[in-house]
């Protein structure tokens, strides 16, 4: 029973292991564009941007605002519909329409439209050259990684052939064919080597962790990549000019694209700035109306007297009255009127237009527009710079492409040369021609040189994608 469940548990053990995921370098890439959260934050920057032309776009639409207000008042006030005085208790209620619109403003609405549209393209420019670095830094770690597990083979298949050899040593040894001494200088060898395995593997775990943590992948133990099918693949960018490769980054790099959009940028500051010289027209419209439930009084006919008499003057000559008719009006108080028809009774519009003419604001206008000026210069300035890095930077990529080549051709050589030495030394050794000493120093080398080899490969491969990148190949279109 108890054998039954460790193979169940081992059963289980193997098949975790076999569904771990090995990650390739453009799921990598992929992943990290995705979940970085520098990426992220540059998303972000590019959804402001449409927050912005939403606004500059609004500008072109009309301000529209409603107010009201109610009051109960009490004691001596004036009633808002009759404008009268009166001491008693009564609500009252206002309501009012605005619109304005601005006609003119020295086309300001149309250069902050334009601006916001450029703002965006910035934008869009610096997410694309944070996806560049996130990528190249990405493959640079994944490399990192290929490496030491590549290292770490070799490492590994040496200390194979070394526990061969100290098997054979031993044999010979013990049959009197060779000292002591060279049997312990091979157990010191294989030590040595045991040691280095761990350091390998060590590299190799660390390397993986510090890949994940860029991805953000908390789970270290589970995660691994594609180590096979990764060599040099040259899409002949080391065969062309440097100027054509300088040339092709100044028309497709983002940060020429940043520098270049900033200039622009600049420029409509500028022309916003000289927009508070001219003349604002606007127009403006205006409904209001008021309410009260306050009785007021009227003069109407007294039904029960509704004709009096009065003397309205004296004919000069003979001195005889003149008498007038006239309506006998008393005041009487009445309720208020419904609630809808005080609306349209008690209603008013008022429409115009308003011009300001700016003529002194203590030179702040012109402060203003000297410093967008400045700033205009300046962003020239950094865009003429930007272009001297770049042509700075991929001419050393440039050259780096070619150093790193010649060295990788350097320790191709070497471990051509280092392979046929050791072989000549482990056939010496073999038949006792050579001691255990030599032979140890001659291994060394060789797996030296692969380890070089190794490094040289992985150094040439990063560095001629680097140079891709700045011919303008998209970081997930590189091919390993």
């Amino acid at each position: 029973m108890k054998k039954s469940i460790l193979i169940v548990f081992a059963l289980v053990a193997i098949t975790s292991q076999a569904q771990v995921k090995k990650w390739t370098l453009k799921e990598c890439v992929a992943y990290a564009l995705e979940n970085n959260i520098s990426v992220k934050q540059s998303q972000l920057d590019l959804k402001l941007t449409d927050i912005e032309n939403l606004q500059a776009v609004g500008n072109f639409l009309p301000d529209v605002s409603m107010s009201a207000n109610a009051s109960e008042n009490t004691g001596l006030s004036f009633n808002p519909v009759t404008n009268n005085a009166q001491t008693t208790t009564f609500f009252s209620a206002s309501g009012r329409l605005n619109v304005g619109y601005t006609i003119f403003n020295g086309l300001r609405n149309f250069r902050e439209v334009q601006r916001a549209k450029i703002s965006k393209m910035s934008a869009q420019y610096r997410l694309t050259k944070m996806e560049d670095d996130i990528s190249l830094f990405v493959a640079n770690n994944y490399l990192q990684v290929i490496l030491n597990k590549a290292n770490l083979e070799v490492l590994t298949s040496q200390n194979t052939v070394t526990n061969d050899q100290m098997q054979r040593t031993q044999d010979l040894v013990d049959a009197g064919v060779l000292p002591q001494g060279d049997l312990l200088e091979i157990r010191a060898t294989d030590a040595g080597e045991k040691q280095a395995i761990v350091n390998a593997e060590n590299a190799v775990q660390v390397s993986l962790i510090s890949l994940a943590q860029l991805l953000l992948i908390k789970d270290y133990q589970n995660f691994d990549i594609e180590d096979e099918g990764y060599d040099i693949v040259d899409e002949g960018i080391s065969d062309k000019d440097v100027y054509e490769i300088i040339g092709s980054a100044k028309e497709n790099r983002a940060e020429i694209k940043i520098a270049e959009k900033s200039v622009d940028l600049a420029e409509k500051d500028v022309q916003i700035a000289k927009s508070a010289n001219y003349p604002t027209l606007s127009a403006f419209f205006g409904y209001d109306t008021r309410y009260t439930d306050a009785a007021s009084f009227i003069n109407t006919i007294d039904p029960n007297n509704p004709i009096v008499t009065r003397e309205i003057g004296v004919v000069q000559e003979t001195g005889q009255s003149v008498i007038g008719e006239f309506p006998n009006s008393v005041p009487m108080l009445v309720g208020a009127d419904p609630f809808v028809d005080q609306l349209y009774q008690n209603d008013g519009i008022s429409y115009g237009l308003s011009l300001n003419i700016p003529i002194l604001n203590g030179f702040s206008t012109k402060g203003n527009i000297q410093r967008s000026k400045i700033n205009l210069e300046r962003t020239q300035n950094q865009l003429e710079q930007a272009q001297l890095d770049l042509e700075s930077t991929v001419y050393q990529a440039y050259v780096d492409v070619k150093g790193a080549l010649k060295s990788y051709e350097a320790a191709q050589s070497a471990l051509e040369s280092q392979e046929l030495a050791y072989d000549y030394a482990k056939e010496r050794y073999d038949v006792g021609l050579t001691n255990a000493f030599d032979f140890s120093q001659s291994k060394v080398r060789f797996d030296n040189s692969k380890i070089e080899l190794n490094r040289a490969k992985y150094d040439y491969i990063f560095k001629l994608k680097v140079l891709e990148l700045y011919f303008g190949i998209p970081a997930l279109e590189l091919k390993f």
